[in-house]
């Protein structure tokens, strides 16, 4: 590896610590959600509020991240986003109520566009050769996020549970979120360290400039040709009668040589957030909690969420540029409908009975008692969402959100391994495939000229799905139930199988402009 080639590495790895930072709020957030909904008495709703506010700030914040970034420069726009990090860590960790919490993560989904920005950046100031690995650097540093968060978590309950513990649990929520803090400072201070992209100096008729940056990403006789084929790229895509606005990049959108690429973009953008891996992360204590193993290995298992995320996500960049994108995508798709569906076929079979035996578990170890277990006595019932409603009408809606996870370990009968083995397979599936190959294709068949419009037009349809799957995720556990729900995901996995099937094209080892023109003639074909 030359010295342009580690500098294109250094610089792609200081821009994907922001996916580390994301990783490590989106999935924290996952160990607080009991404590949470005790400390302030949230329903169902509110629970998923605080856990959908990112997604809602995101929303917004895509609105406007094309104008900012095209207008001020990939570098300003991402240090900007750093500094909201810190500013919705630090507030999270403090809130004092409920409406408080929800304002700062959402504070801190303004953030979350780092996602769709760093790929945009890595696309542009990567070797066309290590661009796969580059731009999936950003979904590895997600999932290390996630991992260090399912740690950090199990590691925070445990020492709450230790007998002579300085840490409570009703203060362990915030040291949770608190945990954010320090990262986001280090990204921040890093940012000032990287170059602005070449590209978009290009874009501004900042020829010298964008010559300084390339001095740092390639030897000085290859500039030129460089120069010369973003002049070309840039020029190609300029409409003669406009200057390429931004306002003119969204009317391009509609134009017939780009529609493929916003069609592919369009298509990845809402299948992966439909085959429900946020839902499954951000909520994964609960996801296992439902299969009745209690609350401590609930956030055990967690962490072989994370460590099976980190090693699949790793062979994908492994394999990207070897085996190229579409064999990845077809066959990750396969395997996750494959495990989905395992997850339906336990859930579908289980059955909730309340006997004797656990009454006396039950009030020997809880504040329940006999007389609210009483009206379940005996009763088995074949849905979790059956059993749920019985249980609340019987003790109530506060004790049972207290005491769920022991209530359901007591009664439930179901093949527990089969889930477990259906969730992390299916996560595997999705970080060496959907997961990080979105942004992969993303940052390639996007052209120059649109790219500031279209990836962050990407975000935010994959955002919008996203932010309505874990908003109403708590929702859907208590009206539709587990099987229904995992049920769902799957058919969302056949769809997006055969439409990237057919649609998407292979862009391994080829440049942006050759993916341009490869998109076009496929178009016109």
């Amino acid at each position: 590896m030359n010295k342009y080639t580690k500098a294109a590495f250094t610089y792609a790895a200081i821009v994907t610590l922001g996916g580390f930072v994301f990783g490590l709020d989106a999935a924290v957030i996952s160990g607080t959600l009991k404590y949470i909904a005790i400390e302030f008495a949230l329903d169902d709703m509110q629970i998923g509020n605080v856990v959908s506010a990112p997604a809602l700030g995101v929303l917004i914040a895509l609105v406007v991240t094309g104008v900012i970034c095209e207008a001020f420069g990939r570098k300003k726009t991402l240090i900007l986003i750093a500094l909201l990090y810190i500013v919705s860590a630090i507030t999270s960790a403090i809130a004092p109520s409920y409406e408080t919490l929800v304002a700062a993560r959402f504070l801190g989904g303004l953030a979350f566009t780092s996602l769709s920005l760093a790929s945009m950046y890595i696309g542009e100031i990567a070797p066309s050769d290590q661009r796969g690995k580059l731009v999936s650097m950003n979904q590895i540093m997600i999932v290390v996020g996630l991992t260090t968060a399912y740690f950090s978590n199990y590691m925070l309950v445990n020492i709450a549970d230790g007998e002579s513990s300085w840490l409570n649990e009703q203060g362990l929520w915030r040291w949770m979120l608190a945990m954010e803090i320090v990262p986001a400072l280090i990204w921040g201070i890093l940012l000032t360290f990287i170059p602005e992209s070449p590209r978009w100096f290009m874009s501004k008729n900042r020829e010298q400039q964008a010559r300084a940056s390339l001095a740092k990403l390639m030897p000085t006789e290859k500039i030129d040709s460089e120069i010369s084929a973003i002049k070309e790229s840039i020029e190609n895509d300029k409409p003669s009668e406009d200057d390429g606005s931004i306002w003119q990049q969204i009317k391009q959108l509609t134009s017939a040589k780009f529609r493929l690429a916003i069609l592919v973009g369009v298509i990845f953008a809402a299948v992966q957030p439909l085959t429900g891996v946020n839902p499954i992360l951000f909520y994964a204590p609960l996801v296992f909690e439902q299969t009745g193993i209690g609350t401590n290995a609930a956030f055990a298992q967690s962490l072989i969420i994370g460590v099976v995320s980190f090693v699949f996500t790793a062979l994908a960049i492994v394999l990207v540029d070897r085996i190229g994108r579409r064999p990845l995508v077809n066959g990750g798709l396969i395997a996750s409908v494959v495990c989905l569906m395992m997850c339906v076929t336990a859930f579908y079979q289980a059955s909730y009975t309340l006997e004797q035996d656990d009454v006396i578990q039950l009030t020997s170890t809880t504040e329940i008692t006999a007389e609210q277990l009483a009206p379940l006595l005996n009763q088995t019932f074949d849905s979790d969402t059956e059993f749920k409603d019985a249980a609340i009408a019987a003790m109530g809606k506060s004790v049972f959100r207290a005491h769920s996870s022991e209530i359901i370990q007591s009664v439930i009968s179901i093949n527990a391994m089969l889930v477990l083995f259906g969730v992390i397979g299916f996560i595997a599936a999705f970080h060496l495939s959907i997961g990080p190959i979105m942004w992969v294709v993303f940052s390639e068949i996007v052209p120059t000229q649109i790219r500031g419009v279209a990836i962050p037009m990407f975000a935010f349809i994959s955002s919008t799905i996203s932010y309505f799957m874990q908003k109403f995720f708590p929702w859907q556990l208590k009206h539709m139930g587990s099987g229904d729900i995992f049920l769902s995901y799957a058919i969302a996995g056949i769809v997006g199988l055969y439409l990237l099937y057919r649609y998407l094209p292979e862009t391994k080892n080829c440049s942006i402009e050759q993916v341009e023109a490869l998109l076009a003639a496929k178009a016109k074909g």
